[in-house]
């Protein structure tokens, strides 16, 4: 069964890893490592709502989601989203990014160094809404709860997180132009252009968030007009049922994808926090996303969700690390292999938690049943 489903996810695994030591050495072996398991972190829980949204589906639409879906996931998003990203900041054509990243690697690395600071806030600031939305949201399950669950109080209060993010981009601007100003004077401008890039990935992320909660209200809209139309079919008044599953069903393939683009996202963004190389985050972020197609079929297959219930706090944790990281990074240089292990180490740290709650349920269960078979005894 796992090796059904994970197959062709450790074939790609290994193909990219070859590809990896054969392009830059152990040292790009090692960066294509880290990105698979941070692709992989980040998306766990896409995949666990990717299950639970695909189970309601028919075979076709499953079908349709794991196939296409797939493609605009790794294809789109992991491979050309980030040659998008690096044309734009450096105003390149998107042909003359990958030429360059191939041919003229030093020139490749001069524009990415130069744009780095726009990436950097565009990124920092779209990862850091999705940590702060997710750390002020009341949750009944709570990792940290000394620190949740006072900040679930904070959450209560309206737009907190949007005015957080944007005090924390403007003193990166400030920061920035002020060691501009220090040495010269000579990046003064991209001040602006970090302010600017900021506030363009808040917006993205509200334009995002908004497409998902259209989709997902769209969605539970179909649902009901959908038993509706059941109801009516099994009182003898026969409606287009089948075509308005389909609707219904297009509702939920259209609101996966934009799901799928927003967790593929911080994915993206938090790679270029771990290097600039596109081959490489191309290899990195490709073997993640088969990793987190195989296991959204292992979860629909096994007919459950995952029980490791703190793996979706370990991420977003490492999405706000990374969030600050790419941030400091606007100014200062932080060592990309460190930036990946902190992701992993707050990844491995909640499934270790994880563990250690289901292994402390399992114990009370045992007791209790114990205590309940000694009190029939009596």
């Amino acid at each position: 069964m796992v090796l059904k489903t994970f197959g062709w996810s450790f074939a790609v695994t290994a193909l990219g890893l070859v590809a990896a030591f054969l392009f830059g050495g152990w040292t790009a072996f090692g960066i294509v490592a880290i990105l698979s398991i941070l692709e992989i972190s980040l998306s766990f829980d896409n995949a666990v709502v990717n299950a639970g949204i695909l189970k309601k589906m028919n075979a076709f639409w499953q079908k349709i989601f794991l196939t296409v879906g797939i493609l605009i996931a790794v294809f789109g998003m992991r491979l050309v989203f980030p040659v998008v990203i690096v044309a734009i900041s450096a105003q390149l054509g998107p042909i003359e990014a990958v030429d360059l990243a191939l041919s003229d690697k030093d020139r490749y690395q001069e524009l990415v160094t130069d744009a780095h600071p726009a990436i950097a806030a565009f990124g920092g600031m779209f990862l850091l809404m999705i940590f702060l939305d997710f750390i002020f949201e009341d949750r009944e399950i709570k990792w940290l709860a000394w620190l949740e669950r006072p900040l679930a109080k904070l959450g209560k209060v309206d737009m907190l997180s949007v005015c957080i993010a944007l005090i924390i981009l403007l003193i990166s601007a400030m920061t920035f132009a002020t060691h501009a100003h220090q040495h010269g004077g000579t990046h003064v401008d991209k001040a602006e252009t970090v302010l600017l890039a900021g506030i363009a990935g808040l917006i993205t992320y509200m334009i995002v968030g908004g497409l998902s909660g259209y989709f997902e209200d769209k969605l539970e809209e179909e649902e009901q007009e959908h038993e509706e139309e059941e109801k009516a079919a099994r009182e003898g008044k026969p409606k287009s049922a089948i075509a308005l599953a389909g609707k219904a069903a297009f509702f939920m393939f259209l609101y996966l994808e934009v799901l799928d683009a927003s967790f593929s996202f911080d994915g993206v963004i938090g790679a270029f926090a771990i290097t600039n190389d596109i081959v490489l985050m191309a290899l990195g972020l490709g073997i993640g996303a088969m990793y987190v197609r195989s296991l959204t079929v292992y979860l629909v297959r096994q007919g459950t969700l995952d029980d490791y219930v703190y793996l979706e706090h370990g991420a977003h944790y490492a999405i706000g690390a990374l969030a600050m990281i790419l941030l400091v990074t606007i100014q200062y240089e932080i060592n990309e292999i460190i930036t990946g292990l902190i992701g992993v180490v707050l990844i491995g740290a909640s499934f270790w938690s994880s563990v250690r709650r289901n292994k402390r349920i399992a114990e009370a269960e045992g007791q209790a049943g114990e205590k309940t078979e000694v009190s029939s005894g009596v």
